[in-house]
């Protein structure tokens, strides 16, 4: 049995792991579940899963979420509220396993006390790496911490490389393993079809539909902008120690192949798999073995018919082009890019901004706020704040 603390058990992947713990009960069990404010889903997974522990990072969602267990009859869960707490159940010895799942730079304190722990991280939190990548992988080696990426495209990427590999992630030459690149797929956004001078119309009910996959708010913004997938591209290459000419991204808009590896003897690996997010998470949980999950939409001969590949025009996609850019600048770029579209995203949702004002806000701010690169979380903090601080004033000029 291992035991498991959720960073963001209330957001889509925080549903998605509990869903592989409950057809698991016999491998794994929740130590804690870790969230911001939302009570009611808080108190539905506390009543299911059982855990030793509940922290909301809010004081009063604690509070209101004690109340409700008291309510339930749930008196054994221990309630705790602030981060301090929640970084502490990240890192407790009575801990296994860590799903990072906290979305945005929220994520980053807690995920650290973990990986200082020596944890099995399950990172599907892409926001740590885009801001401290460096630091992280180093982190990771120091502290001998296990890490498995949980997005669809890293994780399929991660089971088509050697076995070493796999177990010095970030810290080997692709070269020298026979890889020649890494290529992410892209579905291109639920508006890839959409003329360009449509898109300043669209709406944040519109933008928050995918296609293909049921991801929260901020993140489905993310994919329509296509910013996701360069944030998956700056993710890939401190992951994978990659080079940019080691990396390709190419637009496939059914989502079934997530990735694949082209080697320098000709061969090539690609993975597919439904776009089911419970499927590397149970990967990932369970490595290095594998886990049976309840039948899933089965992907039929007719599909595979059907798949497409196409480049990417990244002049088309302007936060994508904004992320690579930004990568190749410096780690107080992806810090200040990050920033500045958690805002910009923010505003949009809040109608307080265009769905195509997002990129022209992150140019701006990437533009005004020159700072050196990172050589701590306390440093990556204060980049990102200052960031914040330029965004929110720009989107409410």
């Amino acid at each position: 049995m291992q035991s498991l603390t959720i960073l963001g058990s209330t957001g889509s992947i925080g549903k998605a792991t509990l869903s592989v713990i409950q057809q698991h009960t016999d491998k794994f069990f929740v130590y804690a579940l870790i969230a911001k404010n939302n009570v009611s889903v808080m108190t539905e997974q506390c009543i299911m899963a059982r855990p030793k522990f509940a922290c909301m990072i809010c004081e009063d969602s604690a509070k209101k979420l004690k109340k409700n267990l008291i309510t339930a009859g749930k008196h054994n869960i221990e309630v705790l509220s602030g981060s301090i707490n929640a970084c502490e159940l990240a890192a407790i010895d009575d801990v296994d396993m860590v799903m990072s799942a906290i979305v945005g730079i929220a994520g980053l304190k807690p995920t650290f006390s973990a990986l200082r722990a020596g944890k099995k991280i399950l990172l599907a939190n892409k926001e740590i790496l885009v801001t401290c990548g460096k630091l992280f992988m180093q982190e990771s080696r120091r502290y001998h911490s296990c890490i498995l990426p949980i997005d669809s495209e890293h994780n399929a990427i991660f089971q088509n490389l050697p076995v070493t590999c796999q177990k010095n992630l970030g810290h080997l030459s692709l070269s020298e393993y026979g890889i020649s690149r890494i290529v992410l797929t892209a579905s291109g956004g639920i508006f890839f079809k959409i003329p360009q001078e449509k898109l300043a119309t669209i709406t944040p009910e519109q933008a928050c539909v995918h296609p293909n996959w049921s991801m929260g708010r901020k993140i489905s913004v993310d994919s329509a902008t296509m910013m996701n997938k360069g944030l998956e591209y700056i993710e890939a290459r401190h992951l994978f120690n990659a080079a940019p000419h080691e990396i390709e991204i190419l637009l496939h808009p059914q989502s079934i192949v997530h990735a694949m590896v082209y080697y320098k003897d000709g061969n090539i690996l690609a993975h597919l798999a439904p776009p089911d997010m419970t499927i590397p998470i149970a990967y990932a949980m369970a490595y290095p073995n594998r886990i049976k999950l309840k039948p899933l939409s089965n992907i039929s001969v007719d599909c595979f018919n059907k798949l497409s590949f196409d480049q990417l025009d990244n002049q088309k996609y302007p936060c994508l082009q904004l992320a690579i850019d930004a990568d190749n600048c410096s780690q107080a770029a992806t810090i200040i890019l990050n920033a500045a579209n958690e805002v910009a995203v923010e505003a949009f949702l809040n109608r307080m901004i265009s769905f195509t004002a997002i990129p022209n806000i992150i140019r701006h701010v990437l533009d005004k706020i020159n700072l050196d690169d990172p050589n701590n979380i306390e440093d990556v903090l204060y980049i990102d704040q200052k960031a914040r601080e330029k965004a929110i004033s720009i989107c409410i000029e």
